[in-house]
């Protein structure tokens, strides 16, 4: 049966074993923390690993092509060992334990690129929910360009606000198969996947429908994976096929009651703290706008000319005028405030805090305005961010 969306079956690779050596957290969590990533290693061990056919953020450098190259042949030697069970036009529903002991859900399929635009004020069907930066997507482009396979963290947000398709699941899921359920490592909870059978699966694709219907063709908004999802459609749009059109994420009903949105917080490295704090005030103003600035031993609070609606919004806009003409130093984007503490209490560094954008405004805010600047927002901690478990050949 064809719907009228772009959220579809996939056919789907699992490890046939050891997920809890496997599944590893997304590449862009923990970048200025290198330690995380020795421990998830030491946690891989030596079977087949997920972190074998990725490369976190946290090692990328001025030429990545070594680590590309090794990563594609862990890929290739991974399909040549038949390490993965595969499941044809399959959706994959998902229970998530965070950290916290909530439960999150979602539905691991593909969705068709050409129904996505990243641009800001387009009416496509899947938007993005922050200003895409351009110059992020050739080094991520050179990774997956020449990708046996594709792994996703991209996560897709919908807004059924009756929350008609996880009750079905949930009332639903002892007659589905149960094909993983497992322990994440370092401490980042637990996760379940239950295949699909077809009437559930006609159900969902039915369920969506109606609610793009609704919303007058708008039906994502990308929670997560921003960049991820703007690099597959780049190598869609240079070396277009059957599989390159389309990208395997999850999608997460917004109104699902384990789904916080948090702050991304601002840290800025390279500077004289107070010094910043003196420019920024002086750029935009004294005003009722606050923020928690922590270096060293310090924490103080400010208050200043609300140049954007939001917060992050008047923040970013002087951290990258100020990064240009200060080219020593460099900003990075932090999940959780005692993350941001830790290495704001570094030499030469400065962590900001600030109040985030409540989730209920996601949708209106993306339909009325476009794009919201980069980074605003994170649903929930840094351990609870999508774990790459499923993955798809895409050549």
């Amino acid at each position: 049966m064809k719907y009228n969306h772009s959220f579809s079956v996939a056919d789907i690779l699992l490890p046939k074993k050891d997920f809890e050596n496997w599944a590893v957290i997304a590449c862009d969590q923990y970048t200025s923390e290198p330690e995380y990533w020795d421990k998830a290693r030491v946690a891989a061990g030596d079977k087949p690993s997920a972190l074998n056919i990725v490369l976190p953020e946290v090692y990328l450098s001025a030429d990545n092509s070594e680590k590309i190259d090794a990563i594609n042949k862990n890929m290739q030697r991974y399909l040549d060992d038949n390490i993965f069970a595969k499941y044809f036009d399959a959706l994959i529903f998902v229970e998530r334990i965070q950290s916290d002991g909530k439960c999150r859900r979602g539905i691991v399929g593909k969705i068709d690129l050409e129904c996505y635009d990243y641009r800001s004020g387009t009416n496509a069907e899947i938007r993005a929910t922050e200003q895409t930066v351009l110059s992020r997507i050739p080094p991520r482009v050179e990774i997956r360009k020449n990708a046996p396979l594709e792994l996703p963290h991209v996560m897709l947000l919908f807004d059924d606000v009756k929350d008609q398709i996880f009750s079905y699941l949930c009332a639903s899921k002892e007659r589905f198969e149960k094909i993983y359920d497992f322990t994440l490592m370092c401490n980042a909870g637990s996760i379940t996947g239950y295949l699909l059978d077809e009437s559930a699966k006609d159900t969902v694709l039915s369920i969506l429908s109606e609610l793009k219907r609704q919303n007058d063709g708008f039906l994502f908004c990308v929670g997560d994976g921003n960049h991820s999802l703007a690099t597959a459609k780049e190598c869609y749009n240079q070396n277009p096929s059957e599989a390159s059109r389309y990208a395997l994420t999850e999608i997460v009903n917004i109104h699902d009651t384990a789904l916080e949105f948090e702050p991304i917080y601002r840290i800025v490295f390279g500077v004289e703290p107070q010094s910043l704090i003196n420019d920024f005030v002086k750029a935009v103003g004294a005003g009722s706008q606050k923020f928690k600035c922590y270096y060293g031993d310090t924490e103080i609070e400010i208050g200043v000319n609300p140049t954007a609606k939001l917060a992050v919004g008047t923040l970013q806009a002087f951290l990258d005028e100020y990064v240009k003409n200060h080219p020593e130093s460099e900003i990075d984007y932090i999940h959780g405030e005692d993350s941001l503490k830790k290495l704001a209490s570094r030499d030469n560094a400065i962590g900001f805090i600030f109040d985030g954008m409540q989730k209920g405004e996601l949708f209106p805010a993306v339909n009325a305005d476009g794009s919201l600047p980069r980074k605003t927002f994170s649903m929930g901690h840094a351990d609870d961010k999508r774990f790459y478990i499923e993955a798809r050949k895409i050549k």
